[in-house]
């Protein structure tokens, strides 16, 4: 299987004041955070993945401890925010499905696993934790059938959170990229997920992790947490 791979790391990460870019925060193991997810992504896909990565800040240092990688540059790092980053990358794919997650996601190599039966069917899918709804967090909730229908910080009465990791099916790229591209510099790839539900009737499945750790580090707790469990 042949799977393109995009991870999000243009950001500046300034709320966790580090010089570095966040995704090379070293963890308790000696990895960082982006090799941690390298890792992973060869735990599940071996040498069968296309990985891009999307910098901006101090992009020089991805740039040289991940050789191996395709770059795209998003030149707005610093006025835009992840929906924007996502369409650079969405832009530079080949065909077929993308899958994509936040560079500063530490998590179990499970979840990639979880991932391949919905890659492999070709279907897109946000992957979720129901386990905990905080109001600052990107919540969901489903429709009848189950497939997402909403997606925001705003959600009201949200039956989990997104983690940050996700699959956009070769049918559905080119509406998510359409919405990207119409959405606001400082709105999360989650809003053009959501117009392409909305406005194109995009099937998105939520799969639940909640059973697996997944820490998207911001903070200091949140890298204290993380390293508990790597």
């Amino acid at each position: 299987m042949h799977t393109q791979i995009v991870i999000l790391a243009a950001g500046m990460g300034s709320r966790l004041g580090r010089t570095l870019p966040k995704p090379l925060t070293e963890l308790n193991d000696g990895r960082t955070i982006m090799r941690q997810q390298f890792d992973n992504i060869e735990h599940a896909f071996g040498n069968a993945a296309n990985v891009t990565i999307v910098v901006g800040y101090k992009l020089e240092h991805i740039i040289e401890a991940f050789p191996m990688a395709s770059f795209v540059y998003n030149e707005e790092y610093d006025q835009t925010n992840t929906s924007k980053s996502l369409m650079r990358a969405l832009q530079a794919s080949q065909s077929g499905g993308v899958l994509w997650m936040n560079g500063d996601v530490v998590f179990d190599p499970a979840i990639l696993d979880r991932a391949l039966s919905y890659i492999a069917r070709d279907q897109s899918f946000v992957t979720v934790n129901t386990a905990k709804v905080s109001d600052e967090e990107v919540k969901y909730t489903t429709t009848a059938e189950g497939y997402i229908k909403e997606l925001s910080k705003t959600v009201k009465g949200g039956l989990g959170e997104a983690v940050g990791i996700n699959f956009i099916s070769s049918r559905d790229k080119a509406v998510l990229l359409h919405h990207l591209q119409r959405v606001g510099d400082q709105d999360y790839f989650e809003r053009g997920l959501e117009l392409a539900i909305e406005q194109n009737g995009a099937l998105v499945e939520p799969m639940d992790v909640s059973d697996l750790y997944a820490v998207e580090i911001d903070f200091a707790e949140d890298l204290e947490r993380a390293n508990f469990f790597v």
